[in-house]
């Protein structure tokens, strides 16, 4: 279904420079710092009485303003440069998290305070996440490899950040946890700020932000492969992505522990470094093709846990999953990289961003009716049914299979006659 080729199409710059060892610190510090963050509020919230229902509005009160303000921000970065919004989210979400820290240090904060304070930190992050794409573009001109060994740093940070705060925790308490989470954010600002980049054209400077917000909605709906790519993603957020956690949590927790859930999550993280590694070595002709063709196998896992197979077995499939979601994540964010110009990237990767995530608190929340009603076993089979078909119907569409790893020649720009908003 799709030719690969493990040589290089052109020569290979040099990966480490100073700006892309600046960008990766920032990068691998503010990963670590996420990865800590759940297990903090977890911990912290349950602490102070508002038991399972007080967690899941404190997280929902940070990925609802994400959503919500995504957008703007992809604007705002084509705007004002990512560099400039990135490091100004960092600041904010510096100071934020310092006061989360605060406050659960000096007293019994409310419930309503630290669902504002996760708000707001939505809000930076929304300001933050659409510069990503664009960013790599300039601090590295070998955008695989650059993909790739950001994805290892997440796998690596992902494995190492949850154990760092729980021995944190026991040793220190939340307030310390989230003391470092808010010096993780100060780390990538200084890093991000020191680049020095070269100048990229901007965009929408001297337009509305709703024409900004059209203009980018029109060139993500010109091409394709992107909106087939992410119309499958909000599929597989609802049936896959946004319930495997809760499912797998249910069904390895019972039958094999707390012990085992943690091996599990573990073998997970293992491959996401093996799958980030492989996309530092292979370089497909058709990556989207590849990277689709790879994440077939993710299915395994599912199937694995809902067929009752012993533990080794169950973090086998969970390496695997691991394994072919990250080398997916490296072709995907190769393949936006080259072919969406720099002066639309950022606005595009606000919708891709937008469309891939507002799915997934759907999915989650699901989880538990379905699986209450069909039973986990027959909801994870279903789930890796679904994600077989998904795939299946993305490789059928030519654009998807067909798209290669050179540029394409800059199309005509997607405008048309967009009314202003009436005042």
């Amino acid at each position: 279904m799709t030719a690969t080729c493990d040589v290089p199409i052109r020569t290979v710059s040099p990966l480490w420079s100073r700006d892309f060892r600046l960008y990766f610190t920032a990068r691998l510090v503010s990963l670590l710092g996420d990865a800590m963050l759940p297990v903090a509020l977890l911990y912290g919230v349950v602490e102070l009485g508002y038991g399972t229902t007080g967690v899941g509005l404190v997280l929902a009160a940070q990925m609802v303003p994400f959503v919500a303000f995504v957008l703007f921000g992809g604007v705002l970065a084509d705007r004002f440069t990512p560099q400039r919004m990135m490091v100004g989210a960092d600041a904010g979400r510096f100071v934020l998290q310092a006061a989360s820290a605060t406050a659960f240090a000096v007293g019994h904060p409310a419930l309503w305070l630290l669902m504002a304070l996760s708000a707001l930190h939505g809000v930076g992050t929304a300001a933050f996440q659409p510069g990503l794409a664009s960013m790599v573009t300039q601090v590295s001109n070998d955008l695989q490899r650059a993909n790739a060994v950001v994805r290892v740093a997440e796998s690596m940070a992902n494995l190492g950040g949850p154990a760092l705060a729980g021995v944190l925790i026991a040793v220190a308490g939340v307030p310390v946890v989230l003391a470092v989470d808010s010096a993780t954010f100060a780390v990538s600002g200084l890093c991000l700020m020191a680049l020095r980049l070269r100048p990229l054209p901007k965009s929408g400077t001297e337009v509305s932000t709703w024409r900004n917000l059209v203009e980018g909605w029109n060139e993500f709906r010109s091409r394709t492969w992107m909106y087939a790519v992410i119309a499958g993603w909000i599929v597989l957020g609802i049936t896959v992505w946004g319930p495997i956690r809760p499912l797998a949590t249910i069904l390895v927790a019972d039958r094999h522990g707390a012990s085992g859930l943690g091996l599990m999550w573990t073998a997970f993280g293992a491959g996401g470094v093996v799958g980030g590694l492989a996309g530092v070595r292979f370089r497909p002709v058709r990556p989207l093709a590849s990277g689709a063709t790879v994440l077939l196998a993710w299915a395994v896992w599912p199937l694995i846990m809902a067929s009752g197979s012993t533990l080794p077995f169950v973090c086998a499939g969970a390496m695997i999953g691991g394994a072919t979601i990250a080398f997916w994540g490296v072709m995907w964010s190769t393949s936006v990289q080259t072919h969406i110009p720099a002066g639309v990237l950022n606005r595009i990767s606000a919708y891709e961003l937008a469309g891939s995530l507002v799915a997934f608190p759907i999915g989650q929340a699901l989880a538990g009716p379905v699986s209450g009603a069909v039973g986990t076993s027959a909801a994870l089979y279903t789930s890796g049914a679904v994600l077989v078909a998904v795939l299946l119907g993305m490789l059928s569409v030519p654009a998807v299979r067909n798209l290669g790893n050179r540029p394409e020649p800059t199309p005509e720009p997607v405008s048309e006659s967009v009314p202003e908003p009436a005042r």
